[in-house]
């Protein structure tokens, strides 16, 4: 009989646990699982609270199907039936321009334009800024090789206003991080690659759309929208996850505090924080970075040196529930974004109940306000009383919403969001190259090869992949 532990109960560690069980039917490995997770529940950030008719999200409220993985877990799930697309009439965006929402104009895709008139139309940019952004499409290739940030990137191809007014907000929404500090390569590989074989971003954009709407003309057009969700929340993922789990699988309050290789067998020894030790034949570390690093301390001092390096942000989600009758005029949108040079107090706000529907009563608006990230950290760092106050502030100023919300939470999730910095891709590589003579070790998580759900959860698949794999060959 094989033991393999997963450390860590995140989407990325119940991934893994639940590819194990898949696997071993597959292969016809004698082997049993069991998931280590340190705090009283599993899903890691991912939490959905009911509370009457409002259907609140603690962390991520969807995941991205262009990057398949999670779709195809649902799937094998049977959770196909209860995914939900976005309402379509309230795809806009908008930016948080001089004090007032302006709404990013169409075909404007995170950094460059893919639609002349509405870019043309915008008062997002100046003449002079969008003059600078056109100039794109005549600039040559970058020559250097190496890293180089988002930011600079963004500045060198569009220009300042590019950056400050419409990419470092989007991105930010994503990563909670500085521009100039974020990994191109890291972060948005295929613009660095469109630069690379087409020269010019925009144009190797419009390609792109034309490739798309042929595909739609020919029938092929995608049955789900660019983010879904399920119909009670992403917490239905974690819950469908746990229940295909072994009976006793799941330790809960199990933290792990070291790792270490017992040569005399080839097994792994797992000291828990109540100081029990667990042997286990091979190992997946789901966890956060940092941890990771604590707990292979004596295992790999190089690869746990490194991980320590991966730095984290932290951020705060507030929900608020309004009367819909307290909106002078109800959005029609998917919220907005709010770039740092206008200098307020959350970085962007999602209309949850105008974005996925069964998330508030009908006569309600549900929204979902983001504080803190690296680049407002100080704000984080506030009580939780004072930030729904600077949150209700903004909201007022930015919506003309002034009424008292009819229900308020928020949530704070400390060291959550992994900063892919300049340099990202080759630490990683020194990490992986630290661990490569333990073939039944695996990292999985965020903090890696991508932050969404779907790369949680391809990481967890491929960990869970390795070490099987390995197993089955001894």
């Amino acid at each position: 009989m094989k033991h393999i532990v997963v450390i860590g109960g995140g989407i990325a560690g119940l991934a893994a646990a639940h590819h194990v069980v898949e696997l071993r039917k597959e292969l016809s490995l004698d082997s049993e699982v069991t998931l280590l997770e340190a705090s009283d529940r599993l899903g890691g950030t991912i939490a959905t609270e009911r509370v009457g008719e409002f259907l609140l999200e603690a962390g991520p409220d969807s995941f991205i199907t262009e990057k398949p993985q999670a779709l195809m877990l649902c799937q094998r799930l049977g959770l196909t039936p209860r995914l939900v697309s976005t309402i379509s009439d309230n795809q806009k965006i908008y930016i948080v321009r001089g004090g007032k929402l302006k709404p990013l104009p169409e075909g404007f895709f995170l950094l460059a334009p893919t639609r002349f008139l509405p870019f043309l139309k915008t008062p997002l940019f100046s003449w002079g800024g969008k003059l600078r952004m056109a100039a794109e499409l005549f600039l040559p290739r970058r020559r250097a090789d190496g890293d180089e940030s988002l930011g600079s990137f963004v500045r060198r191809r569009f220009g300042d206003e590019a950056l400050e007014r419409v990419a470092q907000p989007l991105v930010g929404g994503i990563y909670a991080s500085d521009p100039d500090r974020l990994s191109l390569s890291a972060t948005m590989p295929r613009f660095k690659e469109m630069e690379r074989e087409h020269r010019s971003v925009i144009y190797a954009m419009w390609a792109a759309q034309r490739a798309r709407a042929g595909a739609r003309q020919a029938g092929s057009g995608a049955r789900w929208s660019l983010f879904v969700t399920l119909a009670n929340g992403l917490e239905e993922l974690v819950g469908a996850l746990a229940q295909r789990l072994p009976e006793s699988a799941v330790r809960l309050r199990s933290g792990a505090k070291s790792l270490t290789r017992n040569f005399a067998n080839t097994n792994w020894e797992i000291t828990l924080e109540n100081d029990e030790v667990l042997s286990a034949d091979a190992v997946i570390l789901a966890t956060p970075a940092y941890r990771a690093g604590e707990i292979l301390r004596l295992t790999s001092n190089d690869a746990s040196r490194e991980l320590a390096q991966l730095s984290y942000a932290s951020t705060a989600i507030i929900s608020l529930a309004y009367r819909s009758a307290d909106f002078p005029q109800v959005p029609k949108s998917f919220g907005f974004v709010v770039p740092v040079a206008e200098k307020r107090k959350i970085m962007a706000c999602t209309f949850s109940s105008l974005k996925y529907p069964g998330r508030a009563p009908a006569d309600h608006i549900l929204l979902r306000a983001f504080v803190g990230g690296t680049l407002q950290a100080e704000l984080y760092r506030q009580n939780d009383s004072a930030i729904e106050i600077d949150v209700r502030d903004e909201i007022a100023s930015l919506l003309r919403v002034t009424a008292v919300p009819v229900l308020s939470r928020v949530w704070r999730h400390p060291n959550s969001m992994p900063q892919y910095n300049i340099g990202h891709d080759e630490r990683v590589k020194k990490i992986e190259g630290a661990l490569a003579n333990f073939p039944t070790l695996a990292l999985a998580g965020s903090a890696y090869h991508g932050v969404g759900i779907s790369d949680c959860v391809r990481t967890g698949e491929e960990a869970a992949q390795k070490v099987v794999e390995q197993l089955s060959k001894s």
